[in-house]
């Protein structure tokens, strides 16, 4: 099942530069390793010795510094490289708990071997994984096809532990102190940085390693600077940089016409990566993809596909599929920072009322505590909570209330209290409780990282710890980075500790770990009935089991409205399918034409919410005037009457890991056209979404694909529909040929009002004359569709003039009556109403 043998580096052959500091900590170990050359690595491994057994190969190591590599053939077509030290001074991080479990392993055979290398069986027979001695490299075939190699450029690095000698190779500047600014890390460890090179033969695109404000497919970084992967609180981000932001997600896919991989560098510290790309027409085309990581071990998965949907099924059997959220949190959430009192918000909630506008949740940031001290309510502002939500209750509606990671220092504050008597804050490198400046002034930081704190922190959300909280409140974790106002980069210090552990070892897990404990803490409060839902603004792989993301603090432009789309495909390429944009844009005023055009958006990605910064005038959906009014919505309204087909949606993510928003090829992935393509998307299979997101447009260009027809491009003018003023209520929406879509069509205030509404079925047919779709439905709150099974999942055909709905139930009864219905000539529509059916039960539907 693995492969363990042993890599040797000659010492002297070690490249290190005198690299100039520029702009930020850790910048030594990112010059230092992209400054090797190719071939520059200096490895070999030692095979003339190699034991076998049924799981691995042990070699024994003969020279000054050894490194261990441990080869798997996991089950579903994946592969697994480790590589670590043999003898470390002490351990180094390893990353836990992102991981479902330890991946089951399948048998590993040796095809031949010499004193040149072995080659290995991964089960298929055209399939083998090839480990090359001298220089040590890695290569994946299928046949004469070299599907992916490792370290084929030569640019394996490891940087072992040692202790500091008074030499001047260790006196160099960054490798055992650095500063930034007026911050100094005394990196007592040293430098401990790894890299190792991946080439993908015949590949031009590459998409994934979120969160960056920039296109879905990555562009090369030669001649500039690498993507970067480091949860950083960042105001006002850059567009079109490979910057970090708020999360990190280190997995990045390839894709052409013929197989769809994916490489998941299993390493949470900061981390880059570079891309070199090579598509000249005289060339064949490939791509080079090299990943650095300041501290950690190299641990790799590699998911061979071979197709889009194999490759998130490989992903999610490691890391875990979506959460499953209350039907609510699929809705509209009106959000702004900061709804001023317990009047503002009765006010906000009668508005919708008034203008006749659908709203499932309202949100508080942090204005709404007493001193941003969370779990707790300001006692001017809002004195009764409780009375508060009772009257969303009374709307069937609900709450969201910020609760940050940083606690303020304060022996008063119950919450501080007893952090410090647990000893569960993070140490600074001195051994006393880290603290720094955030939103409270000083504030300490819990260690996240330990199971007991994750444990109390969750403790917390019980309705006799949170005063003030019903069923009703859910919970938003922001500034989770983890963000400190006097910090480096405005983050922790890399040289606080968490336990055996420095921050620099974990960092993009701090987001991670608080949204898992408070998703815990919703549960447990409920005694693990009732779903949660839990908005968390930094991320890791694995965060989609704990809820959703969105891409941070954006701004009022065109720009920004346009780039969501390519960052929320990548966050869904990489498993994360709850995520979307803030709606009109954090920063700065949208003009009317933005604010609908981004409703209009934003009603078609997965989470939905309007929030904007307290400097900016107010922009519930109905200040702008009738007709503006009629546009937001009529968006909403969309975004509700489809809420039974994102349900199903997000049950499908949640059984099996694909993504809810695709871009085109993960449908159509022969279709080269479409590789590059972020202006429109799917939404599931069944319907192709292009957004309006340039300012003044009278019209799109729509390419519909074709699954073994010809594809079609749609040139659409808006004013040739619409009379002049009224060009904005078009929102692009096309129905696949042979699908049927369920919706809701009645106007309610809310998701909840809307539960014993009927459906309807949109039927688009194919060419012939046939379609298909589904319908799940559950309580839409518990857990009951899981631990009772209890929930209906109908299968709905149309063929032969006949629609039926059935499950998998082994009978059929059919009541025939005759039914009423319409039938629109000049658009084709046959509609059907009332037909008075049960969705639970079997039924046809016969057209004659």
């Amino acid at each position: 099942h693995a492969i363990i043998a042993q890599v040797e580096v000659n010492l002297n052959t070690w490249c290190r530069e005198d690299i100039v500091f520029t702009f930020a900590l850790c910048v030594h170990e990112s010059r230092r390793q992209r400054a090797m050359k190719a071939g520059q690595s200096p490895y070999r491994a030692l095979l003339d010795t190699l034991e076998l057994s049924d799981s691995r190969v042990l070699v024994p190591s003969f020279l000054q510094v050894h490194l261990l590599l441990e080869l798997y053939r996991l089950q579903g077509n994946m592969t697994r490289v480790k590589i670590n030290e043999l003898k470390p001074l002490k351990p180094r991080f390893e990353v836990p708990d992102v991981l479902i479990a330890d991946p089951p392993t399948e048998p590993l055979s040796v095809v031949s071997r010499d004193e040149n290398g072995v080659v290995l069986s991964l089960g298929d027979e055209a399939r083998r994984l090839i480990v090359s001695a001298q220089p040590f490299r890695l290569d994946i075939v299928e046949g004469p096809q070299v599907l992916l190699s490792l370290n084929s450029r030569g640019l394996l690095a490891f940087e072992h532990l040692r202790p500091r000698k008074d030499t001047e190779d260790d006196n160099q500047p960054g490798l055992w102190e650095e500063t930034f600014k007026s911050h100094t890390d005394s990196k007592p460890n040293g430098p401990t940085s790894i890299s190792l090179d991946f080439s993908l033969p015949g590949v031009e695109h590459v998409y994934g390693i979120p969160e960056h404000a920039d296109n879905l497919k990555l562009k090369s970084t030669d001649g500039g600077d690498p993507y970067r992967l480091y949860n950083l609180d960042v105001f006002q981000y850059e567009l079109y940089n490979p910057m970090a932001l708020y999360g990190a997600v280190p997995v990045l896919l390839s894709h052409n016409a013929q197989r769809t991989m994916g490489i998941f560098w299993f390493n949470a510290a900061e981390t880059w990566v570079d891309i070199s790309s090579n598509t000249g027409a005289s060339e064949t085309p490939q791509t080079d993809i090299r990943w650095i990581s300041e501290s950690g071990i190299i641990d790799v998965f590699i998911m061979l596909g071979p197709k889009p949907a194999d490759v998130f099924t490989q992903y999610a059997s490691l890391t875990g599929t979506q959460s499953f959220p209350p039907l609510s949190a699929l809705a509209y959430h009106q959000c702004r920072w900061n709804y001023n009192d317990q009047e503002d918000v009765r006010a906000v909630n009668q508005g919708f009322d008034e203008h006749d506008i659908p709203c499932d949740f309202i949100w508080l940031d942090i204005e709404h505590t007493d001193g941003k001290r969370y779990f707790t309510w300001d006692p001017s502002k809002f004195p009764k909570p409780l009375e508060m939500l009772q009257d969303l209750t009374d709307k069937r509606r609900k709450m969201v209330a910020i609760v940050d990671p940083h606690i303020k220092v304060d022996s008063g504050y119950k919450i501080h209290s007893e952090l410090r008597s647990k000893n569960l804050y993070v140490k600074n490198k001195d051994g006393a409780d880290y603290e720094g400046w955030c939103w409270p002034g000083n504030a300490g930081y819990p260690d996240f990282i330990r199971p007991d704190t994750r444990a109390w922190w969750a403790s917390m959300f019980a309705y006799d710890q949170y005063e003030g909280s019903t069923e009703n409140l859910y919970t938003w974790n922001d500034m989770n980075e983890p963000s400190v106002f006097n910090g480096p980069e405005v983050t922790m210090h890399k040289d606080a500790v968490h336990g055996a552990w420095e921050h620099r070892d974990l960092h993009n897990l701090y987001g991670f770990y608080v949204q898992m404990a408070t998703a815990e803490g919703l549960i447990q409060r409920s005694e693990g009935k009732e779903r949660p839902f839990v908005l968390t603004r930094a991320f890791f792989a694995g965060s989609q089991r704990y809820g959703a993301v969105w891409t941070g603090d954006n701004a009022a432009e065109w720009d920004h409205l346009k780039i969501s789309i390519p960052m929320c495909l990548n966050l869904n390429l990489v498993g994360i399918s709850f995520c979307g944009a803030d709606v009109g844009g954090f920063f700065k005023s949208p003009s009317t034409e933005l604010l609908v055009r981004w409703y209009q958006a934003g009603a078609y990605q997965p989470f939905f919410r309007a929030h904007a910064h307290m400097d900016t005038p107010r922009r519930e959906p109905w200040l702008f005037g009738p007709e503006n009014t009629a546009l937001i919505r009529e968006a909403i309204l969309q975004r509700y009457a489809l809420l039974p087909y994102w349900y199903q949606l997000f049950y499908h993510a949640y059984l099996t890991g694909q993504p809810i928003m695709r871009p085109l090829w993960v449908e159509y992935p022969g279709d080269a056209s479409t590789f590059a393509m972020d202006d429109q998307y799917l939404l599931g299979r069944d319907l192709l979404v292009h957004p309006v997101t340039e300012e003044g447009a009278r019209g799109i260009t729509a390419y519909l694909p074709g699954q073994g027809e010809v594809s079609d491009i749609l040139h659409f003018s808006f004013s040739s529909c619409f009379a002049v003023g009224m060009t904005q209520l078009f929102i692009p929406v096309f129905q696949h040929g042979g699908s049927i879509i369920p919706k809701k069509l009645r106007i309610r205030r809310s998701s909840s009002c809307m539960e014993n509404d009927p459906y309807t079925f949109i039927v688009a047919l194919s060419p012939q004359r046939t379609a298909e779709g589904e319908l799940y439905i559950d309580d839409g709150h518990t857990f009951s569709y899981r631990t009772e099974k209890k929930f209906i999942h109908r299968r709905l055909t149309f063929a032969n003039n006949t629609l039926t709905s059935r499950s998998d139930a082994l009978f059929h009864f059919t009541l025939e009556s005759s039914l009423d219905f319409e039938f629109d000539t000049a658009m084709s529509v046959l509609t059907l109403r009332k037909p008075g059916m049960n969705v639970g039960a079997d039924w046809s539907i016969l057209l004659q």
